[in-house]
C-alpha cells in the first residue's frame, strides 16, 4: 500500500489502515511544492533583511532576543536538537514512536515550516525502512512543543542519538552508514521545526483512540455475555427507552447490546428478579457516555493530526512570520485525560460484573468452580481486576490542570499533555487486561447454564475460545488463561 502525504484531511481510520497495512509513504507532488516554496522564501527573506525573527536568527526561550549570525545559523540549529535531546525515564513504545514520525512528516509537509525537503525525506526513510529513533517518555510539558522527545526523535537525522532497526538498538550513525545516509544539515528554523509541536501527545493520543474505538466495541461484546451469564433481563435495553433519552452512544450501544443477544434462549428464562444491578441495567448509559466522549475526543485528535503546530509559522503567500502558540498542545491534555476517564469507566463497570457474575448467585456456584472448596475456581482474578481499577483512578488524577513555569518565566503556562499522554496509553493497556478478566469469567459462568444456549454470536464465539482456553474444572494457573483470553479478543472481528 502506498500513501500520498498532502495537504488532504486525514483520520484516525486513515491512520490506522497506513500503520496496520505498512504502508509506504510518498510525497505529493502539491506537497513538494509546497515545501520548497517555503524554503526559498525563508531563506530569500533572511538574505535581505536584518529584522529578529525567534529561533531563526536569535536564540531560544528566554533568549529569544539574542542575534546569532548567519554564520551560525547552521550551528545554532544542532545545538538546538542535541541541547534539547534530555529525555529520560522508560523508552517510548515503538508503534507510538512510527506515529510520532507520520505525523511529524504530515505537519511538515503542509509548507508552513520551512523544512527542507531533504529533511523531510529523511524522516520518510525512517518511517518506510522502520527506523525508528530511540526517543524517551519524559521531558515534556506539553508547551513549546514535545521538545525534549522531539529531540530525540530528530537527533538520528543530524547522526546522533540512537535507533532500533530489524530488532537492534544501533547508534544513528551505523544506519545512516549502513543506509548510505548522509547526515542531515539543518538550514535555518529546521530544528524548530522538528522540536517545536505536539507530535509525541498527539501520537500517543492516535494510538490510544485507535485502541479505544476497538476496546468500546469489546466492552459492548463482552458485556453481552455476560448479561446471559448473569441470566439478565432485556428491559434496560428496550429502544423506546433511550428515545425519550436520546443520547447517541446510550442509544448506540443498547442497539449492539441487543443485535449481539439476538436469538438467545437465555433471554426466554425466568426470571426471579425484578431488576438487575446497575452494572448489567445501567450498560447502556455507562459504556455510551464513554462513546460519546471517544466521539468528542477524536475530532480533537483528528484536527490535530491536520494541524501546523511549529514556532514560529511561515507564511509565504502573506510575506509574514508570525510568532504564536500553536505549539501549545491544552486541546491535547484536555481530552487525553478525558480519554482516560472514559476508559477508565469502561473497566469500572465490568470489575463489577465480574465480581457479581463469581458472587454464588443467579444459580451459578460461589467463584463459578465446579468442585468449590477444593478449588478457588475464580476468586482471585476479581482480585486482579480490582487492583487494576484501583490503579486506574490513580491514573485518571488530570494532568491537564498543572502547569509549571519554565525558561526563566518565559514559557510560564504548560499543558502537561505529555503527562497526560502517557498516563492515557496505561489506562488502554488496563482496560484491555480487564475486559479480558470480564470475559474470561462470563465464559465461565456461560457454561453452568447449559444446556440453555446463548445467541447464535456468542455461542459461535464461545467454540472458538474453549479451543484457547478450556472450561475450569479444577484450579490452575489463571494468569496463563488471562494472557490466552487477551491475545483471543485481539484476533477477533468485532464489526
Amino acid at each position: 500500500m502506498i500513501h500520498h502525504i498532502s495537504s488532504d484531511h486525514i483520520g484516525i481510520g486513515d491512520l490506522d489502515k497506513i500503520l496496520t497495512n505498512r504502508a509506504t509513504l510518498v510525497l505529493g507532488k502539491n506537497s513538494i511544492t509546497d515545501i520548497e516554496k517555503c524554503r526559498n522564501y525563508l531563506d530569500n527573506k533572511t538574505d535581505n533583511t536584518d529584522e529578529l525573527f525567534y529561533g531563526i536568527n536569535t536564540g531560544f526561550g528566554s533568549l529569544c532576543n539574542i542575534k546569532i549570525s548567519d554564520e551560525q545559523t547552521e550551528q545554532l540549529q544542532k545545538n538546538l536538537v542535541m541541547s534539547h535531546a534530555c529525555g529520560t525515564g522508560e523508552l517510548v513504545p515503538k508503534e507510538v514512536v512510527k506515529i510520532m514520525l507520520l505525523l511529524k512528516i504530515q505537519g511538515l509537509s503542509y509548507g508552513y515550516s520551512a523544512a527542507q525537503l531533504i529533511t523531510i525525506n529523511r524522516l520518510i526513510d525512517f518511517f518506510n525502512n522502520d527506523v525508528l529513533p530511540v526517543v524517551y517518555q519524559q521531558g515534556s510539558l506539553g508547551a513549546s512543543g514535545d521538545l525534549a522527545p522531539l529531540a530525540h526523535l530528530a537527533l538520528p537525522l543530524i547522526g546522533l542519538g540512537e535507533v532500533f532497526y530489524k530488532g537492534e538498538r544501533l547508534a544513528a550513525s551505523v544506519i545512516l552508514k549502513k543506509m548510505n545516509w548522509q547526515p542531515i544539515r539543518l538550514k535555518s528554523k529546521e530544528g524548530l521545526a522538528l522540536l517545536n509541536g505536539t507530535q509525541f501527545s498527539n501520537a500517543y493520543s492516535v494510538w490510544s483512540m485507535i485502541k479505544a474505538k476497538r476496546l468500546w466495541k469489546l466492552a459492548n461484546l463482552t458485556a453481552a455475555v455476560s448479561l446471559d451469564a448473569f441470566n439478565c433481563r432485556r428491559s434496560p435495553f428496550d429502544v423506546r427507552l433511550h428515545t425519550i433519552r436520546p443520547h447517541k452512544g446510550q442509544a448506540t450501544t443498547a442497539k449492539t447490546i441487543l443485535q449481539i443477544l439476538e436469538g438467545s434462549e437465555v433471554a426466554k428464562l425466568e426470571k426471579k428478579h425484578v431488576q438487575d444491578p446497575y452494572a448489567f441495567r445501567c450498560i447502556p448509559q455507562v459504556h455510551g457516555a464513554s462513546y460519546d466522549a471517544l466521539d468528542y475526543i477524536e475530532r480533537v485528535v483528528t484536527t490535530e493530526v491536520n494541524s501546523v503546530t511549529d514556532n514560529p509559522t511561515v507564511f509565504p503567500e502573506s510575506d509574514a512570520i508570525l510568532s504564536g502558540g500553536n505549539f501549545h498542545a491544552q486541546p491535547l491534555a484536555l481530552v487525553l485525560d478525558h480519554l482516560a476517564i472514559a476508559l477508565a469507566e469502561l473497566g469500572s463497570i465490568s470489575e463489577r460484573r465480574t465480581y457479581q457474575l463469581i458472587s454464588g448467585i443467579r444459580d451459578l456456584p460461589a467463584f463459578l468452580a465446579a468442585d468449590p472448596g477444593l478449588n478457588s475456581g475464580l476468586m482471585i482474578p476479581q482480585y486482579t481486576a480490582a487492583s487494576i481499577v484501583s490503579q486506574n483512578k490513580q491514573y485518571c488524577t488530570p494532568a491537564s490542570v498543572d502547569s509549571i513555569v519554565s525558561s526563566n518565566g518565559q514559557e510560564d503556562h504548560v499543558s502537561m499533555a505529555a503527562n497526560a499522554a502517557t498516563k492515557a496509553y496505561k489506562v488502554v493497556e488496563n482496560i484491555e487486561r480487564l475486559l479480558a478478566i470480564e470475559f474470561m469469567t462470563a465464559m465461565q459462568a456461560l457454561d453452568f447454564r447449559k444446556p440453555t444456549k446463548s445467541s447464535p454470536m456468542i455461542e459461535t464465539l464461545r467454540t472458538s475460545y474453549r479451543k484457547v482456553v478450556p472450561f475450569l474444572e479444577q484450579d490452575r494457573v489463571l494468569s496463563t488463561d488471562i494472557h490466552e483470553t487477551i491475545i483471543f479478543l485481539r484476533t477477533i472481528s468485532v464489526e
